[in-house]
């Protein structure tokens, strides 16, 4: 909750001027040429007047450091450095407090702003910026090459030679200031101006925020060509996250407010600082804190920069109490006791507020309540789907008449036959010489050491060109390992479905019967059979060896085609989406057939339970965990919802409305693999894509997105994405014939695959090797290995010791 703590009516409208705040001051100018500095720590104590200005002031910025507290103040005469602790001591021997003079006759100031050592201080005035020195009057640089008025600057936290300006111009220059020259120059970047500059040391972003409420997040890597990380437009996250909380209320039974009679406002990032008090409490929050309060207009904005999403606002028309409605500027600064203090102007009148807000209210604000795990807590309820069982046919053989048949008079099966209908041998028994040794026999013997039976968990992502085929001239609609990381099932637009070994050598084995497109495949557990679902409406087990499928499940079964489908809960169920229900098939496979009547199936299928979807809406995709036992199933509708399946009760458990602006086409489970081991935590992680609208990770502990990944380029086609074996990684597909590989743990990418010949439509991780697949829109299949560790053998059968002191 806000809270007001000061509130001080000035000689002026300050409604675009840079305040100045710290942890323990805050400053005001008065009457124009003055300043008073009030503690924060004690807004009764007497304010200390600071005077020598002869122009009207116009910025004001505190240092980054606490000993000493230095404030600059500039006006059109002079720009100045002010030691408050100095200054107070003067005063209280009854002195006037005096400052340094830095700078002189250098314009308008706009903006003022400390190096994080206190020693420099960037003023800007028109198109140019000045870095001054803060010990005395000295012009260390002089930067010039925008062609609109500045509007921000600030210093790089972890390189000192860097500086970036934003200005009217809409773009914003990375600035080196050795040779005073450009390290990158942006596009421009909106119809707008850009007014505010942030730097976000741990990932080493970018923040910058214009006056249209648009705020961009860059990559500034050491080669200082900045990428875009994510994009976010406060005027849709806000109506999103209205949107949403109208949902929660209406599933509540509370009438919500209506935004009919609201008036839409613009709202522009007059300021941005992180919420970095959060930290105090939490440290897990400290490795990667990515909470951003936006001062706009209207109110404060927190936002997740991980997950581009709204946390939380406050507007000051929920807070009658406040003396302001409407904004001008912001200062925001660290509090005590896990707070943030923002010093505000009015934009209308000539009020100066001192505003408090405590994280500890904010943490519960958006506490989540509790969620899922895929991890069963208890065994199933007698009256479960998953108790459902299959009585297998007995086999119908016709009964014996009469007693005991004729007994054979030997005792073996077969009978040597005695040679009378064989020609005579002509050719008497001769000694075999020159009996080379079989090389088979070598290859036998030789060492399996090198062979790796663990998943590497520190090696690097596969990066590295190693194999690429073109399957077809159709599409690759998916692509699935067999579980131990041998085999590659691949879907195509051809209706067929090709089966590789992982190293893609030799040609394939290739199924039809399908009369369209696949739009999915799985293996079995076991990996003694798999399956294909099409857009035929039909669904079909094969087994090794066979080219007839085992099962099929016609169209007669299906109203609309199967988005998705897979083995479930240890290869006991068959589980599928059709329409807007879910499907539980037991199923037997027996791959006998009967030599009279070869075309009569054994193979049967039997309904367990089909569910249907919450608001009936169609399934899009679904992903369940095949691996262990687990009673969560993820489901993706058109309607943009996530909704959580407990098959152990049969039912929808909950669900996320409004998941992605467009509908999931890709959900994905961090289902880790036999090869691997990752925390119990980890495997609650699963990914969406959508049309857009990017990768989200989520977790479903707290049903809560927790980061987001929108560099790669999906604008019409279904590309997937999967997670690493190792979990570390997140490989997603592309229209702009790449392939994007993702930190974990980051929004901006690792790698971009190039070369691919088409759109990249499917991606996949080995389960067992450091490798990834991916299949593009003309059917071309490429294979990436790792760069680092050692060289994996696909034949991980034999893989039974690794070499001593291996390291990956």
């Amino acid at each position: 909750m806000l809270t007001e703590r000061l509130n001080l009516s000035c000689g002026r409208l300050l409604s675009h001027m840079q305040l100045a705040c710290c942890q323990a001051y805050c400053g005001i100018p008065m009457h124009g040429k003055e300043m008073l500095i009030y503690s924060v720590l004690d807004i009764e104590q007497k304010p200390l007047l600071l005077t020598g200005h002869h122009g009207e002031i116009s910025a004001m910025t505190f240092g980054k450091g606490c000993r000493p507290v230095l404030l600059c103040s500039a006006s059109a005469d002079y720009i100045i450095v002010w030691d408050i602790e100095m200054c107070q001591k003067r005063t209280r021997e009854g002195k006037v407090a005096a400052g340094t003079v830095i700078g002189t006759l250098l314009g308008e100031v706009v903006h003022l702003s400390f190096c994080f050592s206190d020693e420099r201080v960037v003023a800007c005035s028109g198109a140019t910026a000045y870095v001054l020195s803060s010990k005395r009057q000295e012009v260390i640089s002089t930067l010039t090459g925008h062609v609109g008025p500045l509007t921000s600057a600030e210093f790089c936290p972890w390189d000192k030679g860097i500086l970036v300006t934003t200005s009217e111009d809409r773009t914003f220059k990375v600035w080196d200031l050795k040779t005073e020259s450009i390290f990158y120059q942006s596009f421009v970047l909106s119809a707008s101006p850009l007014l505010s500059v942030f730097f976000l040391e741990e990932n080493r972003h970018i923040i910058i925020g214009s006056t249209d409420g648009q705020v961009w997040c860059f990559s500034l890597p050491d080669d200082h060509k900045c990428h875009l990380v994510t994009k976010i437009d406060l005027q849709k996250i806000e109506k999103r996250h209205q949107m949403l909380k109208e949902t929660v209320s209406h599933q509540a039974g509370v009438t919500g407010k209506s935004a009919v009679d609201e008036v839409e406002t613009s709202k522009p990032v007059l300021k941005m600082a992180l919420c970095s008090s959060f930290n105090d409490t939490n440290k897990e929050q400290k490795k990667d804190n990515s909470w951003l309060c936006i001062g706009s207009s209207d109110g404060l904005y927190v936002v997740n920069l991980a997950t581009s999403e709204l946390l939380t606002l406050f507007y000051f028309k929920d807070y009658p109490e406040l003396s302001i409605t409407m904004a001008g500027s912001w200062s925001i600064s660290d509090g005590c006791d896990n707070s943030m203090v923002f010093l505000v102007s009015s934009l209308f009148t000539p009020i100066v507020v001192l505003l408090e807000l405590s994280l500890c209210d904010l943490r519960r604000i958006w506490a989540g309540g509790e969620g899922f795990s895929v991890f069963p807590s208890s065994p199933p309820v007698p009256e479960s789907p998953l108790n459902a069982e299959l009585k297998k046919k007995e086999p119908n053989h016709p009964k014996k008449k009469g007693g005991k048949k004729e007994q054979p008079l030997v005792f073996h099966s077969k009978v040597k036959s005695s040679g009378y209908n064989n020609s005579p041998r002509r050719v008497m028994f001769s000694p075999k010489t020159n009996v080379q040794k079989s090389r088979s026999s070598v290859k036998a013997t030789k060492n399996t050491g090198l062979l790796l039976r663990d998943y590497p968990a520190d090696i690097s992502a596969p990066t590295v060109p190693h194999i690429h085929l073109r399957s077809a001239n159709k599409p690759v609609y998916c692509l699935q390992y067999s579980g131990d990381g041998k085999q590659i099932l691949c879907g195509l637009g051809d209706n067929s479905v090709l089966l590789y070994k992982s190293s893609l050598t030799g040609n394939p084995t290739v199924y039809t019967g399908h009369d369209k497109p696949v739009s999915s495949v799985s293996w079995s557990l076991n990996r003694q059979c798999w399956l294909s679902a099409s857009e035929d409406q039909t669904l079909r087990i094969w087994t090794h060896g066979s080219p007839e499928p085992a099962i099929i499940m016609a169209n007669s079964m299906f109203s609309k085609p199967i988005k998705s489908a897979q083995f479930y809960y240890l290869d006991k169920f068959l589980l599928l989406g059709s329409g807007h229900s879910l499907y539980l098939y037991l199923y037997n496979v027996d791959a006998t057939h009967d030599d009279i009547k070869r075309y009569q199936q054994r193979s049967f299928v039997k309904m367990a339970k089909c569910i249907p979807t919450k608001s009936g809406t169609n399934i899009t995709d679904l992903s369940a965990i095949n691996d262990f036992f687990s009673y969560i199933v993820l489901v993706c509708g058109s309607d943009r919802s996530i909704q959580v399946f407990d098959m152990n009760k049969g039912s929808v458990a909950s669900e996320l409305p409004d998941a992605h602006s467009r509908p999931i086409h890709c959900i994905t489970q961090n289902k880790g693999s036999m090869f691997s081991t990752q925390a119990p935590d980890s495997y609650n992680l699963f990914l969406t894509s959508a049309v857009t609208d990017g990768v989200k990770i989520w977790d479903l502990r707290t049903l809560r997105c927790v980061r987001r990944y929108e560099n790669h380029l999906n604008r019409c086609h279904p590309c997937s994405s999967a997670i690493s074996p190792c979990g570390r990684f997140i490989a997603s597909g592309s229209e702009d014939k790449c392939a994007y590989v993702y930190d974990i743990r980051s929004s901006s990418y690792l790698h971009k695959l190039q070369k691919h010949s088409e759109t990249v439509l499917s991606v996949a991780f080995n389960p067992a090797t450091p490798e990834l697949l991916t299949g593009t829109l003309d059917g071309e299949l490429r294979l990436f290995q790792s760069c680092s560790g050692a060289q994996v053998s696909h034949d991980t059968s034999a893989a039974v010791q690794s070499v001593p002191n291996m390291t990956a």
